[in-house]
């Protein structure tokens, strides 16, 4: 059990995504502020970057994120006593584990947070992937055919929780038995779905990230010219390709989903920073 300042209660936000050198990725998250601003306006709102090599290269540039734990450091420096961690993460993966971990370890310090807490990933419950499947289906262009494919591409993990990629295109396919997910780093990979399409004979599909926003994942592994890329491979095997860049924060109906998991956790704390709650 903590042992605690008798602070003045302060709550605020911790925001943590992977992180990105992009312009459009940097754009959603910003609008993730804004989006959880209007939800929270008297609770502050910071940011960290999970990625050590995106924090490199934006430093360089003279932008500057914190790793989880520097801005857990600070935020107790700064005199928090309540902070509510959500992360933009889509599975329960290796990170969320390991962010789990480390934010529980921050709220046994003595003389740290009264209290800590960690929001859910995008797909964490059933109704999270009914949710999900029908944002995503609202979010395929309206220009497809119906005899053309979707392919919502995420990044996977060899970590056991990769199998929520799997429910969640048994979802879209319960719906429309021409949409797939795949993942880079997981299953089903290219190969799986680029086998699904060619017994199907589908000649087109569309490539959408599954991803929290569109950095190199969507740039270079699902849309890019290099031979390794889901479009080239695709494109290899006479499948015409059409990607839409787009990520998942761009959707209001999926950062809705992240910001009702943050609303469960910080909606309590509303009136801390009122001096209402103890």
């Amino acid at each position: 059990m903590a042992i605690h300042h008798s602070a003045t209660p302060k709550a605020g936000i911790l925001l943590v995504g992977f992180g990105s050198t992009v312009l459009q990725a940097q754009t959603a998250y910003e609008r993730m502020t804004d989006r959880v601003q209007m939800l929270f306006p008297n609770m502050p709102i910071r940011w960290a970057y999970t990625s050590p090599r995106i924090r490199r290269i934006l430093t360089q540039r003279g932008q500057y994120f914190d790793s989880v734990e520097m801005a857990l450091a600070r935020m107790m420096d700064d005199g928090f006593t309540h902070v509510a961690v959500q992360s933009l993460q889509v599975i329960s993966g290796k990170e969320n584990h390991e962010l789990l971990v480390n934010c529980r370890m921050f709220g046994q310090m003595v003389g740290g947070f009264r209290e800590i807490r960690v929001g859910l990933p995008l797909l964490s419950t059933e109704s999270d992937m009914n949710n999900t499947a029908a944002a995503l289906l609202a979010a395929i262009p309206k220009e497809r055919t119906p005899e053309e494919a979707v392919i919502f591409v995420g990044h996977g993990s060899p970590h056991p929780s990769n199998a929520f990629y799997t429910a969640l295109m048994f979802h879209l396919q319960e719906r429309d038995p021409l949409v797939f997910l795949g993942t880079i780093s997981g299953w089903p990979d290219v190969a799986d779905i680029q086998d699904r399409l060619l017994q199907r004979r589908i000649h087109t599909a569309w490539l959408l990230p599954c991803l929290a926003v569109v950095g190199n994942h969507a740039l270079k592994d699902m849309a890019g010219d290099s031979s390794g890329s889901w479009k080239s491979t695709l494109e290899h095997a006479g499948i015409i390709c059409k990607p839409v860049l787009k990520g998942l924060l761009e959707y209001d109906a999926v950062a809705d989903i992240w910001t009702d998991h943050l609303k469960q956790i910080a909606g309590p704390w509303a009136a801390i920073s009122d001096g209402n709650v103890s």
